[in-house]
């Protein structure tokens, strides 16, 4: 049944993604489990059915939400090794695709950073994800012996470490500046690690 005040409120425009950037501003300072769809919609300035016309609820948006951002990286990644060059120009050109997209959206990077431990199990091991698509990347340098052997799991893991690490030092308001101010030094430290010196 209506309410006087959704009676009022006429049927908002464009309203998934004011819903969209109003949960995430909620979800980064006040965490998912805090935010309520009450809450997202007046941020957004639309009426709560308006939310649920869209989804389900907040966690099939805070999953929605999420899920952009990690497809993202994936699809990133493999465009930015695809091109040619050596080691290090691969890196470097996979380290700036990340950071591009950091600064592009610093609110849902951030957001998708501090969610992965509890949204990365809602993504089945898949041959696009992010983790995988490093894994075989790894693989593949070791096949063509441009890398020590070594555990490409371990290897993706300690590659994404590093930026992953310095992103929540960002979002903790411990690293300043556009996190593209630090391609160089993401970029040494990632071919250190490949080739284990």
């Amino acid at each position: 049944m209506a309410t006087e005040e959704t009676k009022k409120r006429p049927r908002a425009k464009n309203a998934r993604p004011k819903i969209e950037r109003a949960a995430l501003k909620l979800f980064v300072a006040d965490g998912v489990d805090a935010s309520t769809t009450r809450e997202i919609a007046e941020v957004a300035g639309v009426s709560e059915g308006a939310l649920y016309r869209h989804y389900k609820g907040k966690d099939e948006l805070a999953i929605a939400l999420f899920m952009e951002t990690h497809n993202r990286l994936g699809k990133t990644l493999v465009e930015a090794w695809s091109q040619g060059g050596d080691l290090e120009d691969k890196v470097r050109r996979a380290v700036t695709a990340y950071c591009a997209l950091a600064d592009e959206d610093w609110l849902l990077f951030s957001f998708h950073l501090l969610s992965m431990n509890r949204f990365l199990p809602h993504d089945k091991r898949r041959e696009d994800d992010p983790l995988t698509l490093a894994e075989n990347i790894v693989k593949g340098l070791i096949a063509e012996k441009e890398i020590p052997d070594c555990d490409p799991a371990l290897m993706a893991g300690m590659m994404f470490g590093i930026v992953f690490q310095c992103a929540q030092n960002k979002a903790y308001n411990r690293l300043p500046g556009p996190f593209s101010a630090h391609i160089e030094p993401f970029t040494r430290a990632i071919v250190a690690v490949l080739r284990q010196e």
